[in-house]
Formats: C-alpha cells, structure tokens, sequence
C-alpha cells in the first residue's frame, strides 16, 4: 500500500489535503498544458517535491504573489503538501503585496521579477507566528483585495470543496479545464484544485477569452471547460463566441456575481445546440469557493435560480424582520467547506475554528420545487460592479470631509445625495472622486445628486428609496479635467484626461483608448500626453485598462527635459515626417515624394490597431470606425466650404470629395485633394465589410489571412490586370487600396514568418507603382519595411513633442497649406514651408478646443435635464 510519502518523495507524512500530496499517483498522464509544452503528473510531483525541500519542513508562513503559471502553481502545491500556509495575493498588485507583507509579516515572500522568474525572499527560517495547525490557506474576502480582513481556510476546506466541485461536475481524468481566471480568485483557484483531485488536466494561461491565441490553445489542447464570470460572457458575445467551434468542449461554469437570468437562458440554449453543459455557480470566500448549483437541464425553466446545495452542504433559511414570509429568510450555509473565520491581524492565524456555518448575507426564497433563488441582501452592504460596499460608511466618509449625504446602493450604481444649502453648489465631481478613491468604483459607478434638501420619511427617517430614484450615475466629463499643467496622479485623473482628449463622458477605469472608439488622430497627443505623465508606455497600452497603466517614473519634468531619452512610436513619426514631405515636394523646397501613399499604409495599420481588437464587437467596430471617418469628412468640408468662394482651384465636386469619380480629371489643381477623398472611400468600404457579420467572423479567425488576401484582390488595379484604365478612370482609392490592406496585414503580423510575408509583399509590388520614381517607390518601402519590424525609434523629449504636434495635426496642415504656402512661396520657399505647418497646428488646436467645449456644455446640459427629470 501507498504512503503519502510514496506518493511524494521527500515531504513527511501529515495531514495535508490529498490532492497536493497525490500527484504522483497519476503517473504519466498529463497534468499541465502551456504555450510550451506538457507536464506529466510525475514531472509535476518531482517538481513540488524539490520546492517543498527549499520551503523546508518546519511551518513557515508564505505569501505567495499568484500568477497563472507553473512556477507559481508548483509553490502553491507544495506550500500546501509541506505544511506550509499560504497567503495568496495577486500578482499584478504591487500594492496589495505590500500593503499584506506590511500587515501580516509574512515569514517567506515568493513573486516574480520582471523577467518573469519566481523570487523567494527568505526572511526567517523559523516562523514569527503561532500558525494554527488546520491553517492552510489565506484568501481577500471578495472586493477586499488588499485589505488585512482575510479568509481562513483549513485544509478540510480545500479538500472538501474540491471533492463537492469534482463530484456535481463529474470531473474525470480526461477533462481538461483552461484557466480563465487568476488562481488568487477563490473561484479561478477551486478550478485547478477540483481538477487536481481527479488527476485532470489544466490548460494553464492567463491569456484573455477576448484574443484568439486563447482560443487557438484551447482547441490545441482538446480543452473540454472554462469558468466564467459575468463579464466573461460580455466578452465571449464580442467575440462571436456563438459562431466558434469547440469540439471538445462539454461545459463551462459560470459564478462570480449574478448572471441576469435572459444571459443563463440564451447561453444555456446555445449549449444545448452545441453539446455542452452550463452550471450556474453560487458561492463566497468564506466557503472556500462554492455552496450552490444549478442542474445544467433545469437552467432553461428557472435562470433566476442558484439552485441546489453543493453535495456535502446544505442551506436553511433564516427569518429576517425585513422579509416577511414563510419560504423566505436570510441565507445560511453549512457544510465542511465553511472557512474556520476570519483574520484581521497575525495573532488571529493561532485561531482555529470561530465559524461553524456561514450567515451569506443574501435574502433567499426556496421554491416549491426546492430550488434556491436570490431576492435581496439582509442588510445595507451592497455589491457595487462586484465590490462590497457598506453605505453607511461612505456616509460618514463624506461627514468627515464636511459633507452631508444620503447613500443607496444598487448592484450596479451607488447613488450619493449631498445637501447643498440654499443658494450654494456642491462639488459633484469632487465628492465623485473621494468615493471612487477610497473603494475602487468606476466614475460610472457613482452617482452624486446635490440636493437642497436630504429626503426623510414622516418619521424623519432617512428616505432611501428616494435616494435610488434620484436616477442614474453620471459620468466623467471633459469639464472635469484637470487643470492646465497638472499631469494625472491616479486613476481618476487618468479617466478624466481620456474623457477630455477622446471626448467621451463614459470613461471608466476598465475603459481602454480601443474601447472608447481612439483612433489614430487622437492616438498622437494620447500617447504622449501618457508618457509625460506615466513616464513609459508598454507597446499594448492602448488595449490596456486605464487602472492597469502603472507610472513607473516621476511625473514632474526633469530640468532638461527636452534631453531626456524617450521613445517614439515608428507609425508617429512616419506621419510626422510624411507631412512635412508633402508640403516640402508641393512647394519644391526639396524633392521627395510618397509620403501621401506611405501614409495610406500606416491609415490601414492604425484602423488594425484601434478598432479590429477582439474584445470589440462587430457594432462597436462599425461606430468607431465611423466616427473616425467623420472626424477626417467633417473638417475637410468645412475647409473647403470656406475657400471655395474665394479661389478657383476647387470646383462643387471638391466639396462633396467626389472630385475623383466626377472629374473634371484635367483641371490640375483639382486633384489637390485626392488623399482626402483615396482615404475616405477606402475607409467607408472597410467598414461597410467589416459590418457583414460573415466578413466580421473571418476577420476575428483569420486576423492576417484577411488583409493579405484583400491586398492580393487589389493588385487587380494597381497593375490594371482587367484593362480598366485604358477605358475609364480609376478613382485613386481603386489604384491605391492595396497598399492599405498591406498597413493593416502589418498591425495584425504577430510572427517572424508573417511579417517577413507582408514585407516580401510589400517589396514586390511597391517598386514600380510610380513609374520613371524610383526614389519615391523607395521612399514607399522603406517607411513600410520600418513600420513592420521597427515598432518604436530611440526618441528625446523635445523631438517627441514637435513629431506628436506635426502627427496630430497632419489633416489640418494637408488640407490649409495649398491656401498658404501660395502667398509666401515668392518670398522664401523655406519659410512659406513653416508658415503652412504652423497654420495648419494652429487650426487643428482651434478645432480641438472648440469639439471639446461643445461636449462640455452637451454635458452639463445632460446632467442638469438628468437632475431636473429625477427631482420631478
């Protein structure tokens, strides 16, 4: 017979939860499955075995940073088979690692460096703390991470909630579950401890649902289910998830937060259709992770419900004077997975059990048919987008800032009511930023009323139905931007400085610069202004959450400022130089020419980058994409509207940019806008095909096969291959598209391979579009090839500043400077040069100023209907 030791050499026999100390007992079958390769059950055993002899055998208590990796995993095992308890801490939160080291005194810390490697900080061989023997794992209640309120778990917990999970999900030795959610989450991490237990294998990645390399791993490794949380499936819908197929798959779990009952329904049709199996979750931290489940066959007929008690659990309800009736009360747990109670300081890690069952907090009604559902909350907390929140306590937040307020709270808003005295003002955004400092909440989130009065009942009670009828959160406005001079110091002030340059009033701390519809004329002074205040940007900042930006250097400018070392994104500066190319070759202060058409290429890269992201969906492409056409239409009109009355240069076809379909097509200075009109009517066809929904699929599997096939197509009319030309005109756009399909193939070149294609293409069929030019096919070229494998050039500050300046405003210098340069060209050719790159910045900061003062006064008038709607 096996001995625990047996089972895994070199840790001594003890009490520890089976599923740590049996991995051996799977032999060769495979544990894990990463972008590298597989891991047998044995490699894996050997692996905890040698980290357990490094954490040695007396008790020691270990933060762990958590991270979906093996390094991380392993620790994790063998703390847990050791004897050792852990204090599990998320890893890409610098400051809940601190703030725990801080509070707890951990006797070993073990996160990663920034190359990735996995760093034990060994700073007692024998523990500060009396450690409880039962004492296995330490966990942040939910919407407390960070905070030294923790879960404590004993090893039966652990066990017994990953023998509950594994028997109502029939986990068996072939399922594969991928990890969609980090291991620190109670949820995430019961996913690889009900797996372990049955010796399953875990596809282990911390990529997103959202990118298609998650879904390319997933089919790879024959992976038959993910866990879910509400958010998830918002991602899965943008993804055209319903369109995929997964062969292999046979459920997916969802729990988290409430899943409204029509998204159970659909989602639970969609796998009957399918073959696969939905199992809506509930559960807490302080029941190691689960308490209830819904059969997959009864999700259709009862959505709303959390269903049945988890096997070896059971539920009873408990009577609660605010919810009269015979089948309802507040919800009470028991079973052996209830955690031993909380700690709050380090001599609480001595304690054993204080918690016999598990008071939820959640108001429940048992149906006839013996199912559970959720009604309401037993007392004043609320979950505001996941997060706890104690309104009370923001009452007396805001009282100690002078502040009298009323606080309600919803699932998906909290809603503050300020008195305000006759005839004076509140400061609404300030009182929005002092909550959403101190609890984390999304600007959204908070909705902050100044009333003149706070409502009562008769009794003189506070009305707090009134409250929540006050009406829903408004959000950042450009109005509330910082003032001029200050760099953003949190996320708040990162949200309001989004909210100003992109013009959005839904700017939230989840939001990206993709999300909120950036595009390449806002990108410029967003990257820059980021950088100033951020002091690096990674390569992907612009599909990162805002609260994920981290400043990594001091925000105030060094003395010499403008010969500090920075870098420079290649697409700016190749926009900055092609527009002083064009309006150089036009005024012949110098003769180089295919800046226009290199600038078609980096049009068709930054529409990849901004807009083809995965997590947008096929309306959201369609809007943004608009929206940026418009932001190219709009001004172009407008310009020439004004000057078309004083010049004949421009005739009615100018003003409609159908100069290139209408001619006349021999009138020279006619053509002056072609760009402009190439670039709009390539713009509208991308994303009229991008709004089929068969093209959107395509597009969302085969993300560089696309573009590298619509650029083929369009060497159709860049060699003429029909004859076309010799019997009509053919519009610039027609002529030139291919070399914008090849821009946008370049953004989406994620390998070696693939951006050796698109430049082999690009070398092929370049050198030759002008002929009799060779110097501008090489122009061409070379700023393609640059933009493919160089994706930012070493850069000073000052240099940043006046590239970003000239990028920015290269619409507005394109389209003035044929007015400009005219009218200095007789002087000096040099200074007509500067003249017409100065005015074109001057309007493109006049324009600018004058868009974001309308949407500061649509905004202040939104919010004043808002009110006025909510108080009648």
């Amino acid at each position: 017979m096996l001995t625990p030791s047996d089972l895994l050499p070199g840790i001594p026999d003890a009490t520890q939860p089976l599923f740590a100390r049996r991995l051996a007992a799977y032999g060769d079958r495979t544990a894990l499955l990463t972008d590298g390769g597989e891991l047998s059950y044995r490699v894996l055993a050997e692996k905890v075995a040698r980290t357990a002899d490094r954490l040695g055998t007396r008790r020691r208590l270990v933060l762990l940073a958590g991270a979906n990796t093996q390094d991380v995993l392993v620790t994790y095992l063998a703390a847990l088979a050791s004897g050792h308890p852990v204090l599990l801490v998320p890893g890409d939160n610098d400051e809940a690692v601190r703030s725990l080291t801080a509070a707890y005194d951990p006797d070993v810390v073990v996160s990663a460096d920034r190359s990735g490697q996995l760093r034990f900080d060994e700073r007692r061989t024998l523990s500060a703390h009396e450690l409880h023997p039962e004492l296995a794992l330490l966990l942040s209640t939910s919407g407390s991470t960070g905070s030294p309120k923790l879960v404590r778990l004993s090893y039966d917990n652990l066990q017994a909630n990953a023998e509950s999970i594994a028997t109502y999900l029939g986990i068996c030795e072939d399922d594969r579950a991928a990890t969609t959610l980090p291991m620190h989450y109670c949820y995430g991490l019961s996913v690889i401890n009900s797996h372990l237990l049955r010796g399953a294998g875990l596809v282990l990645t911390d990529l997103s649902v959202a990118d298609d390399r998650f879904w390319d791993l997933f089919r790879a490794a024959r992976a038959t289910t993910f866990a879910a949380v509400p958010y998830t499936f918002d991602l899965l819908d943008r993804i055209g998830f319903a369109e995929r197929r997964l062969p292999h798959l046979r459920y997916v779990t969802q729990a988290g937060g409430r899943l409204a009952p029509d998204r159970v329904g659909h989602y639970a049709e969609l796998g009957r259709r399918d073959g696969w199996d939905l199992y809506v979750m509930y559960g807490q931290t302080e029941a190691t992770a689960r308490m209830g489940y819904l059969p997959p066959h009864l999700a259709v007929g009862h959505p709303e419900a959390i269903g049945v008690p988890v096997p070896g659990g059971s539920f009873r309800l408990e009577a609660h004077p605010d919810w009269p009736g015979q089948d309802t009360g507040e919800l009470v747990y028991s079973g052996p997975n209830v955690m031993l109670g909380y700690a709050e300081h380090p001599f609480d890690l001595a304690r054993g059990r204080t918690v016999t069952e598990l008071h939820t907090g959640d108001i429940a009604r048992r149906t006839p048919g013996g199912l559970y559902e959720i009604v309401g909350r037993s007392s004043r907390f609320v979950k505001v987008l996941g997060l706890r929140v104690d309104p009370e306590r923001v009452e007396t937040l805001l009282l100690g800032h002078g502040l009298t307020a009323l606080c309600a709270g919803r699932d998906d808003e909290l809603v503050v009511a300020v008195a305000v005295a006759d005839g004076g003002e509140a400061d609404v955004a300030g009182v929005r930023r002092i909550v959403t400092g101190a609890y984390g909440l999304p600007p959204r989130a908070v909705a902050v009323h100044a009333v003149p009065e706070l409502p009562r009942l008769p009794t003189g009670k506070p009305d707090y139905e009134a409250v929540r009828r006050l009406g829903p959160a408004p959000t950042s406005t450009p109005d509330e931007q910082p003032p001029d001079g200050t760099e953003p110091t949190d996320v708040t002030d990162l949200c309001r400085l989004y909210a100003g340059i992109l013009d959005r009033t839904d700017v939230t701390p989840e939001s990206s610069f993709v999300s909120l519809g950036g595009d390449s004329l806002s990108y410029v002074e967003m990257s820059l202004t980021l950088e100033r205040a951020l002091g690096h940007l990674p390569p992907d900042w612009h599909t990162r959450a805002i609260r994920d930006l981290r400043r990594t250097e001091p925000a105030q400018p060094a003395p010499h400022e403008g010969s500090r070392r920075r870098t420079l994104e290649t697409s700016i500066a190749l926009r900055a130089v092609a527009i002083v190319l064009i309006v150089g070759s036009h005024i012949h202060v110098f003769y180089v020419k295919g800046g226009a058409h290199l600038l078609l290429a980096v049009a068709g890269y930054n529409l990849a980058r901004f807009h083809l992201t995965p997590t947008a969906e096929r309306r959201e492409r369609v809007r943004h994409g608009l929206r940026s056409i418009a932001r190219i239409v709009l001004p172009s009109l407008f310009w020439i509207a004004l000057v078309l009355p004083f010049t004949d240069d421009y005739v009615l076809a100018n003003l409609f940019l159908l100069h290139s379909v209408l001619g006349p097509h021999d009138h020279e200075t006619a053509v002056q806008f072609w760009f402009i009109e190439a670039l709009t009517y390539i713009l509208v066809a991308a994303v009229a095909l991008l709004g089929l929904r068969s093209v959107d699929c395509a597009e969302r599997r085969f993300p560089f096969a696309l573009p590298m096939t619509i650029a083929a197509l369009g060497l159709v009319t860049r060699y003429d291959l029909l004859g076309l030309g010799d019997r009509i005109h053919l519009p610039s756009a027609a002529v030139a598209f291919w070399l914008f399909a090849l821009g946008w193939a370049a953004a989406k070149a994620d390998t070696t391979r693939q951006r050796l294609l698109v430049t082999v293409a690009a070398v092929a069929t370049i050198p030759g579009f002008f002929p009799g030019e060779p110097f501008r096919d090489a122009v061409v070229t070379a700023g393609f090839v640059l933009l493919v494998w160089v994706r930012t050039l070493p850069s000073r500050g000052r240099a940043n500043t006046v590239a970003g300046v000239l990028a920015s405003s290269s619409l507005y210098i394109y389209l003035t400077h044929w007015q400009v340069f005219p009218l200095i060209k007789g002087f000096s050719g040099w200074l007509a040069l500067l003249a017409s790159l100065l005015f074109g910045i001057g309007c493109a900061t006049v324009a600018t100023r004058v868009t974001r003062r309308l949407s500061a006064l649509r905004a202040r008038r939104g919010r004043v209907g808002e009110h006025r709607a909510a108080v009648s």
